[in-house]
């Protein structure tokens, strides 16, 4: 089954699929096959061949990365800015003490779905869906989430779950 989600509908599909996938992802934890990390990595890479994220940007419109202490230091000289002016500036602290920017949609993305700020950006920009990552079992709260709102995490999960039969 090869559903390609359209954004508009994207919060419901995943709505109707959250105890499905939340069932899966336990099974999965306590019982993850061999083969994951390898079956995740070609499932993400065969994804984002025909996924162009830039007719999207909806992770960028809708929700902010966590920025470290590398990215605000990384960022920050590319601004040509002390540390903390950029941060004073662009981020803010939530409630588990981590940096955040102060809005969303993200302040470096442009009308055209360009991030101003693509060769230098944070760590989790970098890493979103993060369904490619190392020991994916261990994520699957962020990926519960990112499935809300990535088109290509909702597939990769759904074809996922196909694939392994738990």
């Amino acid at each position: 089954m090869n559903v390609e989600p359209k954004l508009e509908n994207l919060p419901k599909l995943a709505k109707d699929k959250h105890k499905e996938n939340k069932s899966f992802f336990a099974k999965l934890k306590k019982k993850p096959p061999k083969h994951l990390d390898y079956l995740m990595q070609e499932l993400h890479e065969e994804e984002f061949r025909r996924t162009d994220c830039l007719n999207c940007a909806n992770c960028c419109k809708t929700t902010g990365p966590l920025f470290t202490d590398k990215d605000i230091e990384r960022i920050a000289k590319h601004f040509k800015m002390k540390q903390q002016q950029f941060m004073d500036q662009f981020l803010r602290l939530d409630e588990e003490k981590d940096y955040v920017l102060q809005s969303v949609p993200c302040t470096f993305l442009g009308a055209d779905n360009y991030c101003s700020i693509y060769e230098v950006r944070p760590k989790a920009c970098r890493e979103f869906p993060h369904t490619d990552r190392k020991k994916f079992q261990q994520i699957s709260n962020l990926t519960l989430k990112n499935v809300e709102i990535c088109p290509a995490a909702f597939n990769i999960i759904e074809k996922m779950k196909n694939r392994i039969k738990i």
